[in-house]
């Protein structure tokens, strides 16, 4: 089967331990972003590891994504925890896999994050709506890891909506003291950097069920993969981790969400995927650039997306990211009430004065 090639990136048909072996270069890949199949307790179309083998399966894996990563680039792993057979206590297996990662190919924890479906369905049924005894399963972890303590990054790609308290503290004030916690509120938290920094916390609803890709499917005969997650996901990695034309590498493609949502933001790709049939899928996603129908958040949980500020079009506005990951300390003393630090522009305004922008797949 030949690859499938559009105009930044390809989809190989091949297994990624084979591929990167072979055709990938040392050093030359700045974001490895994917969702390797889960140790789960039942065995599924696209192939699961059991969770007493996933470490020692995934490690050769591990020293290929080491090799072929820049020193700036990173590795963003979603993952999903699994139940014990039988019993309802948790496998570790996850958090196996990150200190092996860590601790033996000597891989740097840059931060956890903890991707919650607000829409998951109440599993395990046994323990959950059974015998009443858990609570569902309903969030990820998502492992960001590096070679350096200083990939690049930058947290202003990401920014969401001011609460309404602090467009108010912003623009009436408030008394800078010492608070009885010891922290210091300094005058410094008035100013305006265009958006809050968003927590670890990513609350993307998993509920696509009529987008392009899976009537592109069903018009075609084809089964879509049964583990998709959503295009926000990696959509916030890619825009904090990576600069226009920087490549992205998805070991385990599955319907190629990864691909589509850098073939948009303008980054180089290659997505592997062994099933043909998912390829097939996959395919559709780049036929159109149809908007994913991913539901809407619910005012009740006051979580934002975190695409919320992001604009609709491939190109960023903002200067490419540091190369020395954040070692030198910004310059602060040159930065405005709108929040532009040493003639940068790419701090937007805030969410009280600007309407809230698309993103990619609104």
């Amino acid at each position: 089967m030949e690859d499938f090639i559009t105009r930044h990136g390809r989809i190989v048909h091949q297994d990624a331990l084979e591929y990167m072996r072979s055709s990938i270069e040392d050093n030359s890949i700045d974001l490895i972003f994917t969702s390797p199949p889960f140790a789960l307790l039942r065995k599924k179309d696209y192939g699961n590891v059991e969770e007493d083998k996933y470490v020692a399966w995934f490690k050769e894996f591990a020293h290929e994504f080491y090799r072929v990563l820049k020193p700036t680039g990173s590795l963003v792993i979603d993952i999903g925890g699994t139940w014990k057979p039988g019993q309802p206590t948790r496998s570790l297996y996850h958090f196996e896999l990150l200190i092996m990662l860590c601790r033996q190919v000597q891989f740097h924890l840059a931060q956890e994050f903890y991707w919650w479906n607000p829409s998951k369905l109440p599993t395990p049924a046994e323990w959950v709506n059974v015998r009443r005894i858990r609570v569902k399963d309903a969030v990820n972890c998502v492992f960001w890891l590096s070679k350096t303590p200083w990939p690049k990054a930058s947290n202003r790609r990401v920014l969401v909506p001011y609460s309404d308290s602090m467009l108010d503290l912003i623009e009436n004030g408030y008394q800078a003291k010492l608070r009885p916690s010891g922290h210091d509120i300094s005058d410094k938290f008035q100013r305006d950097n265009g958006g809050a920094i968003p927590p670890n916390l990513l609350a993307i609803p998993n509920t696509e069920s009529n987008s392009y890709y899976l009537r592109y499917c069903k018009e075609h005969d084809i089964k879509p993969h049964p583990a998709r997650f959503p295009s926000r996901l990696p959509e916030l990695f890619v825009r904090m981790l990576t600069d226009a034309g920087d490549t992205v590498f998805d070991p385990f493609g599955g319907s190629c969400v990864t691909g589509e949502v850098c073939e948009l933001l303008e980054r180089s790709w290659i997505c592997c995927e062994t099933v043909p049939e998912y390829i097939e899928g996959a395919k559709g996603r780049f036929v159109s650039f149809a908007a994913e129908n991913e539901g809407n958040e619910s005012d009740h949980y006051k979580i934002y997306s975190p695409s919320v500020l992001w604009n609709g079009s491939g190109t960023e506005d903002y200067d490419a990211l540091s190369v020395d990951g954040g070692q030198k300390r910004p310059d602060l003393s040159n930065t405005n009430a709108v929040g532009k630090l040493n003639g940068d522009e790419s701090v937007r305004q805030p969410s009280k004065t600007r309407p809230k922008q698309p993103t990619l797949f609104d």
